[in-house]
């Protein structure tokens, strides 16, 4: 079997956000691994106690047909079961299970693409706060320049009308 390089951008595209964590597909993790979805979960049955529910769950029904919806094709065929979604860890506990050298390999490149990720969101988060300072602070700016712009036009401003005041000479 050739051995082929697993691209950290291929498997950041494969990693969805679903009840507010990063997870991936069954049936994507058994592409990336090189088998079928069936083996792979009997792998995990096998083991069941290594999966516990923060590692792996099963989708309800409502969210298949919300992940149907963002993707543009139907490519999913005649599933019978819901599919089952694996977070970082659940990623990291099935190297124990299915032991095979792509299995490693895979493995390694996920681990880069959650980390990748992870990094990505950070730098967002910073990015954001600094913006966000940025604006805080030309917003007061703007306010003492506003301040500074009205007094030059009142020094500026001719004054008004007024007749001449006389003049008192001392001598």
């Amino acid at each position: 079997m050739k051995k082929e390089k697993i691209s950290v951008e291929v498997v950041a595209a494969k990693i969805l956000l679903i009840r507010g964590k990063k997870v991936m597909l069954d049936r994507d993790l058994a592409e990336l691994y090189g088998v079928k979805t069936k083996a792979l979960l009997q792998g995990v049955r096998r083991n069941l106690k290594r999966f516990p529910e923060d590692f792996m769950f099963q989708l309800s029904r409502e969210e298949v047909v919300d992940l149907r919806s963002q993707f543009v094709t139907s490519s999913w065929g005649g599933h019978r079961y819901l599919p089952y979604v694996f977070t970082q860890e659940g990623v990291a506990m099935l190297s124990s299970v299915l032991r095979s050298e792509r299995a490693v390999q895979v493995n390694i490149a996920i681990m880069r693409a959650f980390v990748k990720l992870r990094e990505l969101l950070l730098t967002h988060k910073e990015l954001s706060e600094k913006i966000e300072e940025l604006e805080r602070k030309y917003q007061m700016h703007e306010t003492d320049i506003q301040v500074i712009f009205t007094t030059i036009k009142k020094l500026i401003e001719p004054p008004p009308d007024e007749p001449p005041k006389p003049r008192f000479d001392v001598n």
